[in-house]
């Protein structure tokens, strides 16, 4: 199966771990400006609009004559595809169908909320800006429009415009926050320090209010360059807040620029303790240790503007929506097209609905030059290989891996896209590139790298190698549970060491009594070994964790069989057919279900195998 890594999304935060939004804010922990922004998500259900409920198209009929392939050319036709659009997460379809539906029906104002709010996430800020007069006008109050409004007005240096339209986005968390530290951005922008820092002071809500409004207080006054006015505001946004990264890197520099040097890298370096190293922390690093003075994160109002946007989007989009955080991520990028942390986000979002043309789209935004770049690369390839373009992943890893081969990161990366593919001979070769870079005394992080080098050598059958790796990898991990249970399954499958093998999957499914993929191999070893009994009772409890797959279902078969529960092992083969299985194992599942297992010339051995490593 072709692994579908997710774009890694740790680069504003040490912690992406999602949490649950608190819509009232009335009694919440303070915590990091990202974070905590997550907790006004459910404030989306209340800005949404009924899909259904369409005034003027309930009564549509088709027209005499019409056919279902003049359906794109009606009104009801475009609606419908629309909906479909839509609920495929096909932002891009979705708003090209309600446009042309818009077109037929001008002054449905469902149609016309519809069309405007997908025009903004689908990034056409131009077409987006055409409809947001018409949807104020209707609707008075309504955020987007509103927010739309103000950000062209302030790209344009039109402060006093974009606060009025600030200022008129509605009410709620989401409004509140945004209203007010944009708002502070425009008076900012027209040199009135001071009243932006009034506005901040007058935002009003819950606790994790604070580290919104603080943080950009800092970045205010750094822009007017009032330093230390800077550095007290950084300096309380880290103390409330030492995980967000935005906010250490502006701590860090605001002590640099003080000529506390010491005091700065300490703040990196407890960052680092507890997180792996972040190449905008690195860059910020270098900057401090050459003795260099390190600019302001904003250096104009459009770019802290952006910040409050891409943030907020960025907040939304890890909390599962995708309209709402890509009309915010879109809008970062209009009024700062070099906003590279808008990109990051937004690439994750199209990632996330399953857009990975997208995806590759936004991340190929991010510059040459960013510290970023390089992961940038890695998540491009990886989209690349969930469109099931191997070539092009290739490609991309590759010149990370010529470049420097101590890559890990991208070794990694391209051996799993390569074994995903069944490539094991290739993905040998790329995972004993990093292996070689290693030294004598790698550490216990690199198991991976022989485990997986294990996995590759063992599929091309060089068995005393993989065994080897194997071995290596338990030596730098001990008891690590998919290595257990992938040696002790090996062994198992070829006669040798049968007790220690054994022990050792029971050892697995110990640690992770809960996953299905290691259940199911000591239930497989049960019946490699004969003890069907055991194999049922163990393959049973691995089909409960995860019912949902072939493999599974069909060794349960199997057993089932064995122990003479014909009828059940027949339904457990054609459920496991019905699982979307590989061509090999659906032929074979098809030869058991006319034959039998045994009539069927199926040797227990050519059984699938799996284990839980290839999930």
């Amino acid at each position: 199966m072709v692994s579908k890594h997710p774009i890694r999304p740790a680069i504003l935060r040490r912690n992406t771990a999602r949490r649950n939004i608190c819509v009232s804010g009335a009694t919440t922990q303070s915590g990091s400006w990202t974070r905590t922004a997550l907790r006004f998500t459910r404030i989306l259900a209340l800005a949404g609009l009924p899909l259904l409920a369409v005034p003027g198209l309930a009564s549509a009929e088709l027209k005499a004559g019409e056919t279902s392939t003049d359906y794109p050319q009606t009104l009801s036709g475009n609606y419908l595809a629309a909906l479909v659009a839509h609920g495929n997460h096909d932002i891009s379809g979705a708003s090209d169908f309600f446009a042309r539906a818009l077109a037929k029906d001008p002054d449905n104002q469902f149609l016309l909320g519809r069309s405007f709010t997908l025009k903004l996430a689908n990034g056409d800020t131009e077409e987006a800006l055409k409809l947001a007069d018409r949807v104020v006008a209707v609707d008075r109050d309504n955020l987007l429009g509103r927010l739309t409004l103000g950000i062209s007005a302030l790209k344009e240096r039109s402060y006093a415009g974009a606060r009025k339209n600030f200022s008129q986005a509605g009410g709620g968390p989401l409004a509140q926050l945004s209203d007010k530290l944009l708002s502070a951005w425009a008076l900012a922008g027209a040199g009135k320090t001071d009243e932006a820092l009034k506005v901040l002071d007058g935002l009003e809500g819950p606790d994790w209010f604070d580290t919104f409004r603080t943080y950009h207080a800092g970045l205010i006054l750094d822009l007017a360059n009032r330093r230390d006015e800077a550095a007290a505001k950084f300096a309380a946004a880290y103390k409330d807040d030492d995980s967000s990264v935005r906010i250490v890197e502006a701590q860090a520099r605001a002590l640099a620029r003080a000529g506390k040097k010491d005091e700065a890298l300490a703040v990196l370096d407890a960052f680092d303790k507890s997180a792996e190293g972040n190449p905008v922390l690195a860059t910020t690093r270098t900057l401090i240790e050459e003795g260099r003075t390190p600019p302001p994160l904003a250096t104009s109002a459009q770019a802290g503007a952006a910040e409050v946007l891409y943030g907020i989007g960025a907040a939304l989009g890890r909390d599962g929506g995708d309209e709402f955080p890509a009309a915010y991520l879109q809008l970062a990028l209009y009024l700062d097209p070099k906003a590279t942390l808008a990109m990051i986000p937004l690439a994750q979002l199209f990632q996330q609905i399953g857009d990975h043309a997208r995806a590759i789209a936004a991340l190929e935004r991010v510059p040459e030059d960013s510290p970023l770049r390089k992961g940038v690369e890695i998540d491009i390839a990886l989209n690349y290989n969930a469109l099931d373009k191997v070539d092009e992943a290739r490609a991309h890893l590759m010149k990370l891996i010529d470049a420097d081969p101590s890559d890990l990161d991208a070794v990694v990366a391209l051996g799993n896209v390569l074994r995903g593919h069944k490539l094991f001979a290739d993905a040998a070769k790329v995972y004993t590139l990093g292996i070689d870079t290693l030294g004598k005394d790698p550490g216990k992080a690199y198991w991976t790298l022989f485990y997986f080098r294990g996995i590759t050598l063992e599929r091309t059958e060089r068995w005393p190698e993989a065994e080897a790796d194997f071995q290596k990898a338990l030596e730098l991990y001990p008891d690590q549970p998919m290595v257990l249970n992938y040696l002790g399954y090996s062994w198992i499958d070829k006669g040798m060491h049968l007790d220690k093998a054994l022990d050792m999957i029971k050892k697995a499914v110990e640690l992770r009594p809960s996953d299905g993929y290691i259940v199911d191999s000591l239930g497989w070893a049960y019946f490699r070994l004969g003890r069907y009994d055991d194999a049922v009772k163990e393959l049973e409890r691995a089909v409960e964790l995860r019912p949902e797959d072939s493999t599974i279902n069909d060794h349960l078969g199997d057993a089932y069989w064995k122990v003479g529960r014909k009828l059940e092992a027949t339904f457990q083969w054609n459920h496991a057919r019905d699982l979307d299985p590989d061509a090999e194992a659906l032929a074979t599942i098809q030869r058991k279900l006319k034959l039998g297992l045994e009539k069927s010339g199926i040797d227990d051995k050519d059984a699938p195998k799996r284990t839980a490593n290839e999930k």
